[in-house]
């Protein structure tokens, strides 16, 4: 019976874990999209 709770344990605190990561990936990309927008609107501004 312990060893079965502390499976379930294990694989919920993965699951948590897993899905933290997610978002912090989902965020980076995000960043790095917001930096090309940005980076493309300077070289245009230069251009001008």
């Amino acid at each position: 019976m312990t060893r079965r709770i502390s499976a379930v344990t294990v694989a919920l605190a993965a699951v948590m874990a897993l899905s933290g990561c997610a978002n912090t990936v989902r965020g980076v990309g995000r960043d790095v999209g917001n930096t090309v927008d940005a980076t493309g609107a300077a070289v245009n501004d230069v251009a001008r």
